[in-house]
């Protein structure tokens, strides 16, 4: 894993319990107003706060899904984007998304660029946590083999449009999953020449 400065403050090498995981709390226009723990950031009604969203696809345009992995606290066992999280106040969401992507995944984006921001508010009805959320949105390859984290990802696919669009209708996905693909869908149609029918 890269080491920057916000995963050696937020890491614990001494064996005592890890440091509370902070998160970057934002306005409705995602102007920085604050701080909050990552967890009491999601519990109902919500803060609203900074995050990311990863779409990677191959050299064929077939887009890169993980499921999350069973153990995790959020939306565990779903499908989902390529990678998502929250940037560490005062972390970029572009160094936070290329962090994330190879903590999780073990591969690092090649040519991930910005695809915009999304607002959204939803409500996780298994956990009760609500995903209230200014999301910055990132589109690009992935060019190398990967090596997921099992405590992170239970599995991978890459899929078509229209192999996304059967899993979806069968299989359970983040609540997110829709609204971060559908904001994403202009630059990924750019990154792929639409030649996969995104």
């Amino acid at each position: 894993m890269p080491t920057t400065p916000a995963t050696v403050a937020h890491s614990s090498s001494t064996g005592t319990a890890p440091l509370p995981i902070m998160l970057e709390l934002v306005d409705e226009d995602g102007n920085t107003i604050g701080t909050a723990e990552k967890l009491s950031a999601h519990q109902a009604p919500g803060q609203l706060h900074r995050a990311f969203s990863v779409f990677l696809f191959d050299e064929e345009g077939r887009l890169l899904l993980q499921r999350r992995a069973a153990g995790k606290y959020h939306s565990p066992g779903v499908w989902s984007n390529t990678c998502c999280g929250h940037p560490y106040p005062d972390e970029s969401p572009f160094a936070a998304a290329a962090r994330r992507t190879h903590e999780e995944l073990g591969l690092s984006p090649s040519l991930l660029a910005e695809a915009g921001t999304v607002r959204y508010n939803h409500p996780d009805p298994a956990s009760g946590l609500v995903e209230q959320e200014y999301n910055h949105l990132f589109v690009g390859l992935a060019q190398s083999t990967l090596r997921p984290d099992p405590t992170e990802i239970d599995e991978t696919a890459f899929v078509t449009a229209r192999e996304l669009d059967e899993r979806h209708a069968k299989e359970p996905f983040s609540a997110w999953f829709m609204t971060v693909l559908d904001a994403a869908r202009p630059a990924i149609r750019e990154l792929t020449a639409d030649a996969a029918g995104w």
